[in-house]
């Protein structure tokens, strides 16, 4: 099919989609949930062809655990379509709405982005979030998986052309990528008539830089997820032991592990020999300022470029920090904007993290772990942003639309 085939069918689409009613949308989702149930064996054997030649090409055991699919990864993507039918419908919520003094009544209205094109690596299950997530919100969308996930993805294709079909929606709601080529990416995010209103990166890096530097079309990403977490002076010991372990340890390739703790120097002497203990029971290996190397056994000089990495690896840097203000100008030089954590019993100090810290997510004791979707009570999420404008942090289904002004009349004219 060419390329503006694709952006045809997909803005016909639109059309129906950004008008569907809830029920309508609904009964596609549970559709495509059924079709990939009866798919199953064919699903998992697409993946199987995708992990031989995966191996076959000498992909890292980190990619191929992404890659694969087994029946419970496969329940657990069906389960992930019905509870996105659970969720409420953001699309024409009105929102502020009040009368003038002219009479006329102004409100917000939710309505679709547009076409969203979704690029992403590996994981064949984002295929049918994405997809779920953006027919749910009333987009039309274009997705563009990895190539080394191009069987499976074109498996769960099938499942939802024919859950979108059966529930009397055109198959261009949801249009997986034909192709491996990199010249697809190209047409939809840049040249003379890009093919997407809106592109979502997920993936590696340079990945993400790419669609950033080249895309003509607005970008929902986030580059890293240097998160830190903050021991104020006023901090529980206790408490701080368990959110510094969880932020780290839970798990070492996520975007909302913690990559850098910053430690009140007040507290440094009792925290940081018993925060060693607990990470080398984990392995971790812990890249310090002086006065961490100086309280830390065995911790390693952290570098000026530590402090600003991602490591998404079982190693944490260590800064001991003078206050409150040195944290905070610390994490808004070199941290990522994703999320970061203070831990304190003062309340002014607390309140005071929050608003300086220029994050997309902001925690107070509790672990960096908890930015996520699901647990913001989003339900599913199609990545998380840290940018500034339109959405920020989890990105669900409000995240996949915005708002126009509505005004309600009765017959007013302006004097």
């Amino acid at each position: 099919m060419p390329y503006q085939d694709v952006k045809a069918s997909a803005q016909a689409a639109l059309g129906v989609i950004s008008t569907a009613t809830t029920d309508t949308k609904n009964r596609a989702l549970i559709a495509i949930s059924a079709a990939l149930d009866s798919a199953r064996d064919a699903v998992l054997l697409a993946n199987a062809k995708d992990m031989e030649q995966g191996r076959e090409a000498g992909l890292d055991a980190a990619l191929l655990d992404r890659l694969a699919l087994n029946p419970e990864r496969v329940d657990a993507m069906i389960e992930g379509v019905r509870q996105i039918v659970a969720l409420p419908d953001p699309v024409g919520e009105i929102s502020q709405l009040r009368r003038r003094p002219s009479g006329i009544e102004v409100g917000l209205m939710r309505q679709p982005l547009g076409v969203i094109g979704i690029i992403y690596e590996s994981r064949p299950n984002v295929t049918i979030d994405a997809a779920a997530l953006c027919l749910k919100s009333g987009n039309a969308c274009v997705l563009r998986g990895g190539s080394e996930a191009f069987h499976s993805n074109q498996a769960i294709a099938h499942c939802i052309t024919a859950g979108l079909v059966e529930a009397g929606l055109p198959a261009g709601v949801v249009q997986v990528a034909p192709t491996a080529d990199r010249d697809f990416v190209g047409a939809m995010i840049g040249g003379t008539d890009p093919l997407c209103d809106v592109i979502i990166p997920r993936g590696g890096k340079s990945l993400i830089a790419r669609i950033a530097d080249e895309a003509r079309v607005p970008v929902i990403k986030h580059l890293d997820g240097n998160c830190h977490v903050y021991v104020d002076a006023d901090a529980c010991v206790e408490r701080a032991m368990l959110i510094l372990e969880n932020s780290k340890t839970h798990r070492y390739g996520v975007c909302n592990a913690a990559e850098s703790f910053l430690i009140h120097e007040a507290l440094a002497a009792q925290v940081l020999p018993r925060l060693a203990a607990i990470l080398s029971t984990h392995g971790v290996e812990i890249r310090g300022c002086e006065r961490t190397c100086a309280l830390i056994e065995g911790a390693q000089p952290a570098n000026n470029d530590d402090w600003s990495t991602e490591y998404l690896a079982p190693i944490v840097a260590v800064k001991v920090v003078d206050g409150l203000d040195s944290a905070i100008a610390h994490i808004n030089h070199y941290g990522s904007h994703h999320t970061d954590a203070i831990v304190s019993e003062n309340y002014t100090t607390v309140r005071k993290f929050m608003r300086a810290v220029d994050s997309a997510s902001v925690m107070a004791n509790a672990s960096t772990r908890f930015a996520d979707g699901f647990e913001y009570g989003l339900g599913a999420e199609i990545g998380i942003s840290t940018d500034r404008i339109h959405a920020r942090g989890p990105v669900g289904l409000e995240g996949l639309t915005n708002q126009k002004w509505v005004v309600f009349g009765d017959g007013q004219v302006r004097t």
